[in-house]
């Protein structure tokens, strides 16, 4: 016989029932852990410069104009390299007076690594003469004066053409628009957030007045963050030690562990 007849079994069923909700929601829990533990391990979490959307695709807005100097190259290029290694899909825009399409929508990461070169120094191989930036293709026939909208235009139509979800469009700039060029742009970042484009800003040495600017016309939650530079670049693309998993290991762990030990399964009959 595996049960013990009891005359007052009946008195039993209430905290058998406790014991058997409290089970249940342990076990629940720790299939719950066990279940985000899974998910979280597929998707390891990368630092980036700014937040994006998960599985997102985004379009970068580069600003190539004559306001760029040598001093922000490396931010440029730390930036590009960090977004390189990050993984994920952008497109390219180049801006100065104009802007142009660089890399279609949908490009995967690594293809932005051969533009990190243009705003790389090459080490010194010898004495004498430091290093310059090498020359890029576009300080010749395209950099000139600064028309944001131009580039954010262009941006805004690569973001909403694949249908779906908008692409998020991320400026990289020192936001030292032309002054006959700011009406513009304030319309240009009105229709944004008209037609919900979510924009995030990297800073190339911006003055506070004009992140000033960028902040009155913003949504709330877009990020405005500094650009680092190469040497900066490395660290902030190091995948960080996964805590999150860790606690949801745990955390299933002990959701199992409370369940043994909350009681052995007891059982009577009814005579």
């Amino acid at each position: 016989m595996s049960a013990i007849p009891l005359a007052d079994a009946r008195s039993l069923r209430l905290p058998a029932r406790r014991t058997l909700a409290v089970r249940t929601v342990l076990v629940a829990a720790a299939v719950a852990a066990l279940v985000a533990f899974l998910l979280v391990s597929r998707h390891p979490h990368t630092r980036s410069i700014v937040p994006l959307p998960s599985h997102a695709d985004a379009i970068l807005v580069l600003d190539l104009s004559a306001s760029i100097s040598s001093d922000t190259y490396s931010r440029i290029g730390g930036t590009l390299s960090t977004f390189a290694r990050g993984g994920g899909r952008f497109g390219l825009v180049e801006f100065s007076d104009e802007a142009y399409e660089a890399l279609p929508p949908g490009t995967p990461a690594a293809d932005l690594a051969p533009f990190v070169r243009y705003f790389t120094v090459p080490p010194q191989k010898q004495p004498g003469f430091a290093p310059a930036f090498p020359a890029n293709p576009w300080q010749t026939t395209f950099t000139g004066g600064t028309r944001i909208s131009a580039g954010m235009q262009l941006a805004q139509e690569l973001a909403l053409s694949g249908g779906g979800r908008p692409a998020t469009v991320v400026l990289i700039s020192d936001l030292d628009d032309d002054p006959g060029d700011l009406s513009k742009l304030e319309d240009v970042l009105i229709t944004f957030r008209r037609d919900h484009v979510p924009v995030r800003v990297v800073g190339l040495n911006p003055s506070p007045n004009d992140v000033f600017f960028f902040q009155k016309l913003l949504p709330p939650n877009a990020a405005i963050v500094e650009a680092p530079t190469l040497a900066q670049a490395a660290p902030h693309q190091q995948t960080p030690f996964p805590w999150t998993l860790v606690a949801l290991g745990l955390a299933a762990a002990l959701a199992l562990a409370l369940r043994l030990a909350w009681s052995p399964r007891l059982e009577w009959s009814v005579r």
